[in-house]
């Protein structure tokens, strides 16, 4: 495979690892399986989870439901607040699939029941310490109220609490994870206990890469949706979610500049190809990438002594000890491992397997395929 530009490489194998990990884990603590596509948004890695026995699925837009439901998924969740400005596209896709809409608000739920014509599952998004958004666990009024006006509903049918506890990407202490997994699953009980008699069939649901990876017993809910596990990145390996070896996306991007004075290399990569995403380090510096070498059995674990230290718009510079200085040529590629792969794909809208075979991402699709 000949490469010339900033190109995301995908191992497979490592993605089929992954995958079979946290499936068997589901298995083994008899909930559901139903994982974030966001992450990969590609019709080819959807079919690894099939084939993995997964049968429903999350995503986090309207656009990216459609995408999914035109390859044949047909339980879909997404896991973003309903955006009321796509009637139009969620009566589309409610009419063909089982959908699941977020609400975390009364308005939202008046205008869902106001413009739409096919049943769909509504569920309420709780925020059990995220505080990004959600109804807190603890506002029983509020909770109470959005129940109420649900249930006389003639297109919605409530289906329960959903959480997404994104704290657990600012801890490194599994202790901690363990606990704010604890946490949110006792505040869902008490949801649970309060609405159970009229809502026998309740679901609680909760999904984030690092309690799904570090947490072996997840039982207490019925359903979880990590994403990112497929490819973890150098965020889920600081976390303790994985090792280095468990990273399935790496970036190949060409050496244009060298500048021996201050040991510093220049990549055709920069912030357009990876984000700006950023891993603190313990010294107050920051990385922007972590450098390895390819092999005929992909990659190695990260190099000591080299690191992506800056990113602009189309540069990335890499500081490096005179020994790996040295090795590097223009025109040679270097191979970094990304702080946050599900922005990194999204932004390189495509992959390139180690076995040369490309993989497509929806943003690389124009609007139009999604709307036939």
């Amino acid at each position: 495979m000949k490469i010339t530009t900033p190109t995301l490489l995908l191992d497979k194998q490592k993605a089929l690892r992954n995958i079979s990990r946290m499936v068997d884990k589901a298995r083994r603590n008899k909930v559901r399986l139903r994982p974030h596509f966001k992450t990969h948004q590609s019709v080819q890695v959807g079919e690894w989870f099939r084939e993995a026995g997964v049968e429903a699925i999350t995503v986090s837009s309207v656009r990216m439901a459609r995408y999914f439901a035109n390859h044949g998924w047909n339980d879909i969740m997404v896991a973003f607040p309903a955006n009321v400005l796509e009637m139009e596209s969620i009566n589309e896709l409610a009419s063909r699939i089982k959908l699941h809409l977020i609400a975390v608000n009364q308005e939202t739920v008046t205008a869902l029941a106001q413009g739409l014509q096919h049943p769909v599952q509504l569920s309420l998004k709780i925020d059990t310490g995220y505080r990004r958004t959600g109804i807190l666990a603890t506002n029983y009024a509020e909770v109470d109220a959005i129940v109420k006006l649900i249930r006389e509903q003639e297109k919605l049918q409530f289906a329960g609490f959903v959480v997404h506890d994104g704290h657990t990407y600012k801890q490194t202490d599994a202790d901690a994870i363990q606990t704010i997994f604890n946490t949110s699953v006792y505040q869902l009980h008490l949801l649970r206990e309060r609405y159970k008699a009229k809502f026998p069939n309740l679901q609680l649901s909760i999904g984030d890469t690092p309690s799904c990876s570090i947490v072996e017993n997840i039982q207490g809910v019925d359903e979880i949706r990590p994403g990112n596990f497929v490819f973890y990145d150098l965020t889920q390996q600081r976390i303790g979610s994985c090792a280095f070896e468990d990273i399935a996306v790496c970036m190949a991007c060409p050496v244009v500049a060298k500048h021996p004075d201050r040991g510093e290399i220049i990549l055709y990569g920069g912030s357009v190809h990876f984000s700006k995403d950023v891993i603190l380090q313990e010294d107050g510096s920051s990385i922007y990438g972590r450098v390895v070498e390819l092999t005929e059995n992909g990659w190695t674990e990260s190099l000591e002594g080299i690191e992506v230290v800056s990113l602009s718009q189309e540069h990335g510079v890499v500081k490096a000890s005179p020994e790996l200085f040295r090795k590097y040529n223009i025109g040679d590629l270097m191979y970094v491992l990304p702080v946050h792969s599900c922005l990194t794909a999204d932004l390189m809208q495509g992959y390139l397997t180690t076995e040369g075979e490309p993989i497509e991402h929806l943003t690389g699709l124009p609007h139009r395929e999604l709307n036939s």
